[in-house]
């Protein structure tokens, strides 16, 4: 029995095919380009993906203002060291009538050394940021050691 060989299908252009098979195919790539989009609410809105839930530690408000690191983000980085996300507002002055928002850092933390530095700051990153040590920033020292506690096992497995 002899194999037989297909010739190859004509260039597909919306010319070439009827206009309803077109718009079939058009819906059907559509469908497959946002099927990571779930429908929420009547409006849409990207699904969660491997997302762990936000769990929010403060650390002691120093003159400086308030730090928090989330527990939910803690992560091993490609380097084996500690990954967390954490968030700073400035301490508010007289002047001020609210409170600024604050920033949020992701964080790469050496725990053996007392190392750290900003990977990424308000979601820009930052490329070949430079290690630097927390000490005198009380702030900085308190989420470094409260992270590498509540990451021990996460780096003894890592």
């Amino acid at each position: 029995m002899t194999r037989q060989t297909l010739s190859p299908p004509e260039a597909i252009s919306p010319s070439a095919m009827s206009p309803l098979r077109w718009l079939a195919g058009l819906v059907m790539a559509a469908m497959l380009l946002l099927s990571p989009i779930a429908w929420c609410g009547g409006g849409l809105a990207p699904a969660a993906v491997l997302a762990a839930p936000v769990e929010w530690h403060e650390v002691p408000a120093s003159s400086e203002g308030r730090q928090w690191w989330d527990a939910g983000s803690l992560r091993l980085s490609r380097g084996g060291n500690l990954s967390v996300l954490s968030r700073f507002q400035p301490a508010t002055s007289e002047e001020e009538e609210r409170p600024r928002l604050g920033d949020l850092y992701v964080m790469e933390i050496d725990c053996g050394q007392n190392l750290y530095r900003d990977t990424s700051v308000n979601g820009v990153p930052r490329f070949r940021s430079e290690w630097q040590p927390a000490e005198g920033d009380a702030l900085l020292m308190a989420v470094i050691e409260q992270s590498c506690e509540a990451a021990a096992p996460l780096l003894q497995a890592g």
